[in-house]
């Protein structure tokens, strides 16, 4: 099992993350500012997760995926 370091963060592998997550708004047709509306959070909300600046939780990624009608699998690397 690899080694969790606190730089992995922004690993390549949590960035990858982030562009499906990306993706997945984009193939759902939704801007961030539709998909933050509709997890009841503000405008940034959905930008920090796609920049970087904050991170997903297993409870957010659940409700995320979701709303993009993506399976969990989608989001593995």
């Amino acid at each position: 099992m690899p080694t969790i370091r606190k730089t992995s963060f922004h690993s390549a592998v949590y960035r990858r993350f982030r562009r499906k997550l990306q993706e997945a708004r984009l193939e759902a047709k939704l801007t961030q500012r539709q998909v933050a509306k509709r997890l009841r959070r503000p405008p940034s909300y959905v930008a920090k997760i796609e920049v970087g600046e904050r991170r997903v939780d297993f409870i957010e990624l659940q409700v995320i995926a979701k709303l993009y009608s993506k399976p969990l699998s989608y989001f593995q690397d």
